[in-house]
C-alpha cells in the first residue's frame, strides 16, 4: 500500500525555519559548509518517503495509534517529524523539529 504524504502548513514553515537555522550556524561558523543545509533538507525528505510505505513503522506518540513520529538521523542528532495516519491512504505531517526540541506534541 502506498500513502499520500501532505505536509501540513506548519510542517512546511517547520522545515523553513530548520534551513534557515543550519544555514545561518554554517556562515558564523569559521569552517562552514553551505552545502550543510541542501544535506539536512534532503535527509528529511527522504525519511518522508519512508511514510508513503511504512507509517506504522515509527513510534507512537501518546495513546493513538495513529499519531506518530518518525526520526530522522543527521549529523550528531536529527530530526523528528509528528504526524497522523489519517485513513487508509493519507499522512499528515503536522510539524518537524529538531531531535532536540520539546514543543512539537
Amino acid at each position: 500500500m502506498i500513502y499520500r504524504v501532505l505536509v501540513s502548513e506548519t510542517a512546511a514553515q517547520d522545515l523553513e525555519e530548520l534551513f534557515d537555522f543550519a544555514l545561518q550556524r554554517e556562515l558564523d561558523s569559521e569552517t562552514g559548509d553551505l552545502d550543510n543545509p541542501d544535506r539536512a533538507v534532503k535527509a528529511i525528505k527522504n525519511g518522508i518517503v519512508f511514510l508513503t510505505t511504512s507509517p506504522f513503522a515509527c513510534r507512537k506518540v501518546g495513546d493513538s495509534s495513529f499519531i506518530r513520529e518518525l526520526v530522522i538521523p543527521f549529523g550528531h542528532t536529527g530530526c523528528v517529524a509528528l504526524f497522523e495516519i489519517v485513513n487508509s491512504n493519507t499522512v499528515i505531517i503536522g510539524a518537524i523539529r529538531h531531535q532536540r526540541e520539546d514543543d512539537y506534541h
